[in-house]
């Protein structure tokens, strides 16, 4: 049995209406959050909402304009104690034909020039919404989670009767001002 957030997931390209917008909400079930936090590293993802309306743009495109909101749970990296977060952002994607999408491809050097619209994708014959709300979910997501007040100590280990190393110390430029500082004593 299918439930209603498998079947609207995935949306074939053929199915869909080319006169008028097609409007959903993709609804999330607790086991489906539940995969999205261990895939993303997250302790929790609460309250989703992903209502989308896609359009088509032409004879071939289709715009697609989406409402993103998700409260987040993650580990704060200092204190590794819980942050919430709560993210509500607006998710815009474009998809065009591959051959719309150019990529200029040098055997010589192998580099691939990709086109700087990020919002552009491939249109394929499925349009996956449920890959889209991840994604974009992870682009949201705080790099370094902090809760409130939490700061790094400076600390400093060695051996007794030696001096420690400081940040300054393993500056890249550090050792030649050192090396400047004895060959001026030295003179």
């Amino acid at each position: 049995m299918t439930t209603q957030s498998e079947t609207l997931s995935v949306l074939r390209v053929a199915e869909l209406n080319e006169r008028k917008a097609n409007r959903f909400e993709l609804p999330l079930t607790d086991a489906q959050c539940d995969t999205i936090s261990q895939e993303l590293g997250l302790l929790s993802l609460k309250k989703t909402r992903f209502k989308w309306q896609l359009v088509a743009k032409g004879r071939q495109d289709w715009q697609l304009t989406a409402d993103l909101g998700a409260t987040v749970q993650q580990s704060c990296v200092v204190t590794l104690k819980p942050v919430s977060t709560r993210i509500d952002t607006v998710v815009k994607r474009r998809f065009v034909p591959e051959d719309h999408i150019h990529q200029i491809d040098d055997e010589e050097t192998a580099e691939v020039e990709i086109n700087p619209d990020e919002s552009l994708d491939p249109l394929l014959n499925e349009i996956d919404l449920m890959a889209i709300f991840v994604e974009s979910l992870a682009l949201e997501l705080p790099t370094y989670p902090k809760v409130d007040g939490a700061s790094l100590e400076t600390t400093a280990f060695t051996e007794p009767g030696k001096a420690a190393l400081s940040d300054d110390d393993v500056k890249p430029f550090a050792g030649l001002a050192a090396l400047r500082d004895k060959m001026q004593k030295d003179d």
